[in-house]
């Protein structure tokens, strides 16, 4: 697996997938426009995609499942442009560093299906800028082998799916980027890129004046994954293990697809994508979802996906504010049900529901 696709020979990778491609079907997908063309799932390359991913997350990857693998064709000119900038800049940094040491390697990075959309079409328009952990303006991606920090990145859509790009990138000779540093472009001549660690990296570092001809977006994964990655990074602080019934809210998405219409889940994901991106607060993102899809509804899906015996830890949704140390919460968020019909959501008297924001 690691020589297929995380390999440090640039020829033998492109070898490998080359060698899969055969299998690629033509019709173009139902998830995106033109230049992507789904790859099969009986070949070889789907297989060994899916399985980085699956493994990569751990534990987790046994309730993700992938819906969708698609190769960038490269078919207007623009992208051929961008596909040969890459290559050229591939040799530039090998003759750079002395004939050796360009170090391509495969990277995963997650974002919203429409940033995707974009970045296939267009190229990255723009870079993140991670002031709260002390970067400059940069994109990130994920090592092939550990995808967990792009899967968070990762935006549930109107189907229920979020989307990764695969990419491969060019990292040269590599330098470390501390937190704080508030480091925005390579720190001289010597260097290509950045991580945050040199010996296990879980951040490659690209600057943004390297963005679009150093990393070369070949694939577009789509899966579905009904965990809250941040939320199962928090359980180790729950003092003790929640009683009532709750879910994770990219899962509430997804489940609540099955009953709403397209339209509609699309809307309630925007509302998510704005709370995520802090435009609007978490009272205001669950007085939306309730409007939306309704008190009687919501209790439910809740109900029924807390049968289920999935535990994380959540943002409260609860009348009662002795609830809020569950889980060492600073905002709670209330949630009432309109049905009091609803029977099998009372425990003590009391109603509960926990959503993840």
């Amino acid at each position: 697996m690691e020589d297929t696709i995380s390999g440090t020979n640039q020829d033998d990778q492109e070898q490998s997938i080359s060698d899969c491609e055969s299998g690629i079907s033509n019709p173009e997908s139902q998830y995106w426009g033109d230049g992507l063309i789904k790859v099969d799932e009986g070949n070889r390359l789907h297989h060994l995609i899916k399985n980085r991913l699956i493994s990569g997350l751990g534990s987790q990857g046994a309730h993700t499942r992938v819906e969708a693998i698609h190769r960038n064709a490269y078919s207007s000119y623009t992208r051929r442009a961008r596909f040969h900038s890459f290559q050229i800049y591939s040799q530039a940094i090998e003759k750079k560093n002395g004939g050796s040491n360009v170090n391509v390697k495969y990277g995963w990075y997650g974002g919203s299906k429409d940033e995707i959309s974009e970045i296939i079409s267009h190229g990255f328009g723009h870079c993140r800028s991670f002031e709260k952990d002390g970067f400059g303006c940069c994109v990130f991606l994920s090592p092939d082998d550990s995808p967990t920090e792009s899967v968070k990145s990762s935006v549930i859509d109107e189907n229920g799916l979020r989307h990764l790009l695969l990419c491969r990138v060019i990292l040269g000779k590599m330098e470390l980027v501390h937190p704080g540093s508030g480091q925005s472009h390579p720190s001289s001549e010597e260097f290509d890129s950045g991580v945050d660690n040199l010996l296990s990296p879980k951040k490659y570092i690209v600057w943004s004046t390297h963005m679009n001809t150093h990393i070369l977006p070949e694939y577009v994964i789509s899966f579905r994954a009904p965990f809250h990655l941040e939320g199962c990074e928090r359980i180790q602080d729950c003092p003790k293990k929640p009683t009532s019934p709750w879910m994770p809210f990219p899962t509430l998405i997804s489940a609540l697809s099955k009953f709403l219409p397209p339209q509609t889940i699309k809307l309630i994901a925007k509302h998510h994508s704005h709370f995520r991106g802090h435009k609007i607060s978490r009272h205001e993102l669950i007085r939306e979802v309730r409007q939306i899809a309704g008190d009687k509804l919501l209790t439910m899906v809740i109900k029924s996906f807390g049968d289920k015996g999935h535990f994380l830890c959540t943002l409260l949704l609860n009348k009662r504010s002795h609830y809020n140390q569950t889980c060492n919460i600073k905002h709670p968020l209330k949630f009432s049900p309109e049905n009091s019909s609803n029977k099998l959501q009372r425990r003590n008297g009391r109603n509960c529901a926990r959503m993840q924001g």
